[in-house]
């Protein structure tokens, strides 16, 4: 009559033994990434472009928010306003004014 015990097998190997050398003989591979060493530089790039952006869009919203608080004071000063206190703020207008005067230019 033959026994097998637990762990036996009939040549004397534990099954234990048997399935640990199988497991050591698996190889798992390794990744090897070979696909973002491809696009850092690209990204890199693109967040340079976008720290320039950012920076950019900061300096127009200041220069904007700035603009919107000169309108605001117009349009409360506009009804009692003068020329020339207009003037006074744009005298680039009055320069073109005054020429156009000048040489007899009345817009039509």
């Amino acid at each position: 009559m033959l026994v097998i015990r637990f762990g036996w097998s009939f040549e004397g190997f534990t099954v234990t033994n048997v399935i640990y050398s199988s497991i050591a003989g698996v190889e798992i591979p390794k990744f090897v990434d070979t696909v973002t060493p491809q696009y850092k530089p690209k990204f890199d790039e693109l967040l340079v472009e976008l720290k320039e952006a950012e920076e950019k869009s900061l300096k127009e919203s200041e220069r904007l928010e700035k603009e919107i608080a000169e309108v605001q004071e117009l349009k409360q000063k506009i009804s009692t306003m003068t020329a020339d206190e207009y003037f006074e703020k744009h005298p680039e207008l009055k320069k073109k004014f005054d020429d156009e005067i000048r040489n007899d230019y009345w817009g039509y």
